[in-house]
């Protein structure tokens, strides 16, 4: 039987997470979380459903699971420019209890573009 690579870092989380139990989890404390995601405006609107209140984070670790949420099904987007560089969003990824925090607090805020993407640095969440 073969293990995705989302399932062997979900293994892996379940075992680190014996270790987050007894403290709280920085960023720091977490190799395994990402330290930066893609994200555009759908995912981060099903990011804000899903994660959104206090008490939607249970353990100090989340596997963060968008794969599910739906696709945009608006009119099509005109053709990026030739020098933007749209990189893919991600949607499926380790974070910490801060970062969780940290990136609603960003996802929250006016000065952030989605459109067509964006790359959120989580290294300093924490």
């Amino acid at each position: 039987m073969k293990l995705s690579a989302f399932a062997y870092l979900l293994g892996a989380a379940a075992v680190a997470t014996g270790t987050f139990l007894a403290s709280p989890a920085r960023a720091e404390d977490c190799p395994i979380c990402a330290t930066s995601i893609v994200i555009n405006g759908d995912l981060a609107s099903c990011f804000l459903q899903k994660y959104g209140g206090d008490n939607a984070v249970a353990g100090n670790m989340v596997a963060v699971d968008l794969s599910r949420c739906e696709k945009s099904r608006s009119i099509v987007s005109a053709l990026p420019t030739p020098t933007m560089a749209v990189e893919e969003p991600d949607t499926k990824f380790l974070l910490s209890r801060d970062q969780v925090h940290c990136l609603r607090d960003k996802l929250e805020s006016d000065e952030l573009v989605l459109d067509p993407s964006a790359r959120i640095d989580l290294g300093s969440c924490g």
